[in-house]
């Protein structure tokens, strides 16, 4: 244990009344973003860019409703299929990269036999230098939305996500939180093989007195204690005391909690996958690598989710029926897409070859 990140940082931006989310703010930059990359290839190579701005469409739909259906049918089916109309509830969370990837390239077969009359292979090659760079982008949205994070450790970059806490107390009290914060105290305690640092959680309620504020602090401890295994982020020990005084601004409540620390898994896929972003530009640039159909493809798929099976390892399940599978979810949908990536290196090399 070299550093503890107690990621405390909110998730949105209130902007004139309006809350942008830090995710959606990542998804705006990685789509602006791409669409420069793909209009330098299209000036690079001489296509048309009245093309543009029906890649975009095709390219933003594809990822959305992939995304979406991909969560849908490969996590949570069983949530899902007695309540159809959930689906379309994307902001309520639950988007999945593999069901991404699968709309992508079938967005991206119908656009240039449709629209742009090339080989799928052209674009695809060529779209997924742009993805692998949203791909960083949007792995760092999680990391603001504390999501799909590492399992519990500790670690050299090891990581509390004090925010995700805070969020599952304000969500049940609503507006009547005033003010609440989790400050490291500088002590430790050894449980089950972790280190957990000690934190002083202090809360305050509006138009509260003593004895609703001690109510309303133990309910907070019971929401804490209350959530599953895998999102839990704060340990409560058993006959936890509250104390509870007056200050200044009004009564508020004090305790002792303790930090569950967990790989920053976020932030290694996203370094991962703008260091796949560079190598697929640098061959594309320097090496011409965009002329062997099928190999920039092939390529991005092997690194991208063959990385994708390795971080599995050290992330959390994100949902209850992964606790029985030998290799959870996201290994086993990258393993037809590692090997199909493998597929289009050789064929790519060969056909170039011959």
């Amino acid at each position: 244990m070299l550093a503890t990140i107690f990621w405390d940082f909110p998730n949105h931006i209130p902007l004139f009344g309006f809350e942008l989310r830090f995710y959606s703010l990542m998804f705006i930059i990685s789509f602006v973003l791409g669409q420069y990359g793909m209009q330098y290839i299209f000036k690079k190579e001489n296509i048309s860019p009245k093309l543009m701005d029906s890649l975009v469409y095709w390219m933003i739909g594809a990822t959305i409703v992939g995304a979406r259906l991909g969560h849908v049918f490969f996590y949570d089916w069983d949530k899902y299929k007695n309540n159809l109309g959930d689906i379309l509830k994307v902001w309520e969370g639950g988007l999945a990269s593999h069901g991404a990837a699968i709309a992508i390239v079938a967005a991206m077969i119908y656009w240039s036999r449709k629209y742009a009359k090339i080989h799928p292979l052209w674009t695809l090659d060529r779209i997924v230098i742009v993805v692998a760079l949203a791909a960083g982008f949007i792995r760092i949205g999680n990391w603001f939305n504390s999501e799909i994070y590492g399992a519990q450790a500790n670690s050299v970059f090891e990581t509390v996500f004090i925010e995700d806490a805070a969020q599952a107390i304000k969500q049940r009290f609503g507006g009547d939180i005033e003010d609440i914060s989790f400050e490291p105290s500088g002590k430790v305690l050894k449980k089950n093989s972790l280190v957990l640092p000690e934190l002083d959680l202090r809360i305050s309620f509006y138009q509260s007195n003593e004895m609703q504020t001690s109510k309303y602090a133990k309910d907070c401890l019971g929401i804490l204690k209350g959530l599953e295994r895998e999102n839990q982020n704060i340990l409560i020990l058993e006959n936890t005391s509250v104390e509870v005084y007056q200050s200044p601004y009004g009564w508020e409540a004090s305790t002792k909690v303790y930090g569950i620390p967990r790989y920053p898994t976020q932030l290694f896929e996203a370094v991962a996958y703008w260091f796949i972003f560079i190598i697929l530009t640098l061959l594309y640039l320097k090496r011409g690598a965009g002329n062997k159909a099928g190999f920039l493809l092939g390529l991005f798929l092997t690194m991208l989710f063959g990385f994708r099976f390795f971080i599995e390892f050290y992330k959390e399940i994100q949902v209850s029926f992964e606790n029985s599978m030998s290799l959870n979810m996201g290994q086993w949908l990258s393993i037809p897409m590692v090997s199909l990536g493998l597929f289009l290196i050789f064929r790519a090399q060969k056909k170039y070859n011959s």
